[in-house]
């Protein structure tokens, strides 16, 4: 009995939390740059606002392959904000985000076409860190809006990230 009263109450906090958050939902993509690696990046991202100020933001960015000689070296990171807005007026929105970070790279070396059946490696490695920056929303008055975002990344993968794209109103 207990549990489906918990079980109720937590869905009806859960549905009128997301009935009265709909409008500020935003999906979007973007362009980004790792300075570390030195390789440009498209993603897509998400907005999900939770209570008043405070969203959670889901990303993706796929960094275009580098090839250099016979090594071709491939990385994709998922990033899981907490976005906090410090200044949100009609014309820009300004927050603060930090957040959980999966760097994920895979190394791989072409076949040297000697004959021997040796037919390349790889090999790819996973690393968990943490997500500190900042960013701003830009309002111009239509149903999607450009954005900025610059964040550090602290792993084994360490590097400063720069992005632009549009968020998109649902």
């Amino acid at each position: 009995m207990m549990k489906k009263f918990i079980t109720t109450l937590c869905f009806v906090c859960f549905t009128s939390l997301m009935a009265t958050a709909q409008e500020d939902t935003r999906i979007g993509g973007f362009i980004a740059y790792g300075s570390e690696i030195k390789s440009v990046g498209v993603g897509a991202n998400a907005e999900f606002p939770i209570i008043n100020n405070l969203t959670i933001a889901p990303s993706f960015i796929y960094y275009l392959p580098k090839d250099e000689d016979i090594i071709k070296t491939t990385i994709f990171e998922i990033n899981g904000n907490a976005n906090y807005y410090f200044m949100n007026d009609d014309s820009i929105g300004f927050y603060g985000l930090a957040g959980i970070n999966y760097t994920s790279v895979k190394v791989e070396v072409e076949d040297f076409g000697f004959g021997f059946g040796f037919g390349g490696a790889s090999s790819s490695e996973g690393k968990i860190g943490l997500n500190l920056g900042a960013g701003a929303n830009f309002n111009i008055g239509k149903n999607w809006m450009p954005f900025a975002e610059l964040k550090y990344v602290l792993s084994d993968y360490d590097q400063l990230v720069l992005l632009a794209g549009v968020k998109f109103n649902l």
